[in-house]
């Protein structure tokens, strides 16, 4: 497995990087590298999105159980079981490479920033459509484009920091 993931991160990084000097002057490499896997995973999790909006579900809300689940906030699920697993991947292994905090520690900080995200996104989504009848699609694009700011911080402070260990003797 380890081999899997070092051979698809040896084939990403060159082809992000092949695309970084014009943008040298703006921001740093991991930030840039940020930058890409963030907009891959947030592409990726708009198109999951809209595809289970409007062709899984059909705009049709969803009963389950005693439950009705409207089908905006559905498809924002959907697309987090697909986003989730995507997003860590890259950005523990590809952009945040050098985080010597232990993967499963990085893991659950990924899962409570990405829960924070999507109970926000869930908040802006509702209030989006359900209070200003803004157009679901739409509404998700406006809230993505609040919450990556966000999403950036707590990944590079918290989730994949790189923790300074004090000499021993010290």
């Amino acid at each position: 497995m380890r081999k899997h993931i070092h051979n698809a991160r040896d084939f990403l990084l060159p082809i992000i990087d092949f695309f970084y000097p014009p943008f040298k002057r703006l921001m740093n490499l991991k930030t840039f590298r940020y930058a890409v896997c963030g907009a891959a995973n947030t592409a990726l999790g708009y198109i999951v999105y809209y595809v289970s909006f409007k062709y899984i579900l059909r705009t049709q809300d969803l009963d389950v159980g005693p439950f009705e689940i409207k089908s905006h906030m559905a498809a924002l699920f959907m697309s987090f079981l697909i986003s989730f697993p995507f997003g860590f991947f890259l950005m523990k292994y590809v952009v945040f490479s050098d985080s010597n905090l232990r993967g499963r520690v990085q893991l659950f900080r990924y899962f409570l920033g990405y829960m924070i995200n999507l109970g926000l996104n869930y908040v802006l989504l509702k209030v989006a459509v359900e209070g200003l009848n803004i157009y679901p699609t739409v509404a998700q694009m406006g809230t993505i484009l609040i919450l990556i700011l966000l999403s950036y911080l707590f990944q590079r402070y918290f989730t994949f920091r790189i923790e300074i260990k004090e000499k021993e003797g010290s």
